[in-house]
C-alpha cells in the first residue's frame, strides 16, 4: 500500500510538472512520509519514475491495441496501412505527454542513480513491453517481419526526443514570443511525430 501511495503521488506530480521538476523532497511531503521512509520502498527518485514509466507503458499498450484495430484496414495496400499505423501511433502518443516525457528522460536520467538490480528488473519488464508492441505492429503490418522490433524501439525513442521540443521551458517560450523566427525550433508533438514515424516505417518496409 505504501509503494502504491508513493507511485500515485509521483503520478499526480507528473500531471503538474515535467520529470525534471519532480524531487524526492516534494514527493515525500505529498505522500506524508519522511524522506528516509520513502527510501525504504524505493532506493531513489529515479527508481520511482522507472516504475511509473513501466506502468504507463503497460496502460498505453493496452489502449493501443484497440486504437490500432479501430484505425486500420487490413485490405488496404501496404503503404496505406503503414501511413494509418503511423497516424494512430502519433495521435496516441501525443495524447500521453507524461509517457513521452518519461521516454525522453529514460536513458539520460532515469537509468542513472539506480542499482543493478533495479535497472535490470526494469529492463526485463521492458523486454516484455517491447514484445507486446512488436506483436501489435506486426499484426497490422506483417510485412515488417523482424523490423517490427526495430520500429517499435524507434517509436519510443522518437516520442521521447520530440517531446522535449514540444514543451519549452518558460525562458525559451518567452524567447519564441519575442523573436517569432526562433519558434521554428518549437515542434508540436503530434505534428512532428507523425511524419517522423511515417518516414521511419516506410523506410523499414520491404522494397519488393
Amino acid at each position: 500500500m505504501r509503494r502504491r501511495a508513493i507511485l500515485d503521488a509521483a503520478s499526480a506530480m507528473l500531471d503538474e510538472m515535467p520529470v525534471a521538476a519532480v524531487t524526492l523532497n516534494e514527493l515525500s511531503r505529498r505522500v506524508g512520509l519522511a524522506k528516509p521512509n520513502v527510501l525504504r520502498y524505493f532506493e531513489s527518485r529515479e527508481a520511482v519514475l522507472l516504475e511509473l514509466l513501466d506502468r504507463f507503458l503497460q496502460e498505453w499498450l493496452t489502449d493501443l491495441a484497440g486504437e490500432l484495430a479501430a484505425g486500420g484496414d487490413e485490405n488496404l495496400p501496404m503503404a496505406e496501412r503503414a501511413t494509418a499505423v503511423a497516424e494512430v501511433l502519433s495521435r496516441s502518443l501525443s495524447d500521453r505527454v507524461v509517457l513521452c516525457d518519461l521516454f525522453g528522460a529514460q536513458g539520460g536520467v532515469l537509468e542513472h542513480n539506480v542499482s543493478v538490480e533495479v535497472v535490470a528488473r526494469y529492463k526485463r519488464a521492458s523486454l516484455d513491453r517491447l514484445t507486446t508492441m512488436t506483436g501489435l505492429i506486426r499484426k497490422h503490418l506483417p510485412e515488417l517481419g523482424e523490423n517490427a522490433t526495430l520500429f517499435s524501439l524507434q517509436t519510443m525513442v522518437m516520442a521521447g526526443a520530440l517531446s522535449a521540443y514540444s514543451t519549452p521551458p518558460p525562458s525559451l517560450q518567452a524567447a519564441y514570443e519575442a523573436e517569432p523566427d526562433l519558434a521554428r525550433f518549437h515542434l508540436e508533438l503530434k505534428d512532428s511525430l507523425k511524419p517522423a514515424l511515417t518516414a521511419t516505417l516506410l523506410g523499414v518496409l520491404p522494397r519488393h
